[in-house]
């Protein structure tokens, strides 16, 4: 058995800003990220080197969370095109009727439920594929059984592949965000902290809390290390603050066991009469294609 997590406000993203053609819906309205997405996943479904066996997508619906309480400047729905937006409830019913879990979150986010899902999981299929490139899910992997795929530049991360890519470990991904930065979410790091100085401290130290404010106990790879650790020392509280961002809940309360996410194939009406209702006969053919398949 493998477990799918798929990010799919960042899928319809992908999609609404991608090549393909704009689309309409029957009654004229713009769904081109709705089908794109929807293209995707059915992609992903039909793949024989994924072997979907469970799956679920995930989506930010509204983007704003509890972590905007927590932080004022953390990311929101302005600035979002609104023809995108509009199609966010659409797009979960999409899903929905291509027989697929969706999990719908509003005082979360999409990566809680995906974080969620993997550790809950994790210990009872043989593998849990995160697909999603946002830097925040390395820190769900474990060895290589829960592993992020980035399938536009088909590239899998394990833990191996993490420590090789970021210099660090899982566990210290959200301090590592907290230092750098995170411009997708609107977290804006320390300053002169980039990828290679925090990579270089929390290699050594793990965790925020265990960085020295001396920095002749930092490593000498570490480029401005006083000055870092002057701007470490004097904002700990703003960095905690951040690292409480990026870190992400591993217990919102997914109603689902894992038998509910075991794809069941495209149910025939609900997908046709979506397909009528969007206009693209060229989907409903391939969706035939994968209930054969399946």
């Amino acid at each position: 058995m493998r477990l799918h997590l798929v990010d799919g406000t960042y899928e319809l993203f992908r999609a609404h800003y991608g090549k393909r053609p704009d689309h309409a819906a029957a009654d004229g309205t713009p769904v081109k990220a709705t089908v794109g997405m929807l293209t995707s996943l059915l992609q992903l479904i039909s793949d024989p080197k994924e072997q979907v066996t469970h799956l679920a997508v995930a989506f930010d619906n509204p983007i704003r969370s509890f972590r905007n309480q927590l932080f004022a400047g953390y990311k929101t729905e302005e600035g979002i095109d609104p023809v995108l937006f509009a199609q966010f409830d659409g797009a979960e019913a999409a899903v929905r009727a291509v027989g697929v879990t969706v999990w719908s979150m509003d005082r979360w986010e999409a990566d809680d439920a995906l974080a969620t899902g993997a550790a809950r999981w994790a210990g009872e299929v043989e593998q849990v594929r995160i697909l999603t490139p946002d830097k925040d899910l390395g820190q769900c992997i474990v060895g290589k059984r829960v592993v992020q795929v980035d399938r536009m530049r088909q590239k899998e991360i394990d833990e191996e592949g993490l420590v090789a890519l970021r210099g660090i470990k899982p566990a210290s991904i959200p301090d590592w965000l907290a230092l750098t930065g995170d411009d997708a979410d609107g977290v804006p790091g320390l300053a002169g902290f980039g990828a290679k100085s925090a990579a270089a401290v929390l290699a050594k130290f793990e965790h925020l809390e265990n960085i020295p404010d001396d920095p002749k106990l930092w490593p000498a790879t570490v480029r401005g290390a006083e000055r870092l650790a002057r701007t470490l020392a004097g904002s700990r509280e703003l960095a905690v603050l951040y690292r409480l961002l990026t870190r992400l809940v591993t217990d919102v309360p997914l109603p689902e066991t894992l038998d509910d996410l075991r794809w069941r194939g495209v149910p025939d009406k609900p997908f046709d009469d979506w397909c009528a209702q969007l206009n693209i006969s060229g989907l409903r053919e391939r969706a035939l294609r994968v209930r054969t398949e399946g």
